[in-house]
């Protein structure tokens, strides 16, 4: 566990705007950090390679979302992990936040500052969301899809966008 801890914590500095976690995990006792890759966000695939970038083009909404997803948990994940707290406690803040109806909240938050190509990809997300649970509407589904498959998106191509994004709903949550 503490070893997953300190390999994703290599990304959370530069990733996700925290100055101080790196130097707290590195302090931690008898601990030694993973090497990260030379890549910013630490992604398998070199995005940068050859067909790599079309073959992102030609990924299912499906796909983006099931990255995004993982991206925006671990993202929300690293925001409330100081100050430290109980793990449940820690746990309750996190699913408020990563369930679809706080999605779709922050979904409409984004929109204004979205470029066409960013609201196509919401288009397709929204058309490509699976089957939807009988407890959320369908347009909260959709919604919650389509901003998972953004992020998704911006994490394989972006990080930089992606970033820039993550800092407007950190703005307006104050988190």
């Amino acid at each position: 566990m503490l070893r997953n801890v300190l390999y994703w914590s290599q990304f959370l500095p530069n990733f996700f705007g925290s100055e101080n976690l790196g130097d707290i995990m590195l302090n931690l006792p008898n601990c030694d950090r993973v090497p990260t890759t030379n890549l910013k966000l630490g992604l398998p695939i070199d995005v940068r390679a050859a067909g790599v970038s079309s073959q992102i083009e030609r990924l299912a909404p499906a796909s983006l979302a099931y990255i995004g997803d993982a991206v925006y948990e671990l993202y929300m994940r690293s925001r409330y992990l100081l100050p430290p707290k109980k793990i449940k406690d820690f746990h309750e803040k996190v699913v408020a936040r990563v369930r679809a109806e706080a999605q779709a909240s922050d979904l409409q938050k984004l929109e204004p500052y979205l470029s066409e190509t960013e609201k196509d990809l919401l288009r397709r997300g929204r058309n490509g969301a699976g089957t939807i649970p009988k407890r959320l509407s369908p347009q909260i589904y959709q919604q919650a899809t389509a901003l998972e498959t953004l992020l998704g998106y911006l994490y394989l191509t972006n990080g930089d966008r992606l970033q820039e994004l993550l800092d407007k709903l950190d703005r307006s949550e104050n988190i």
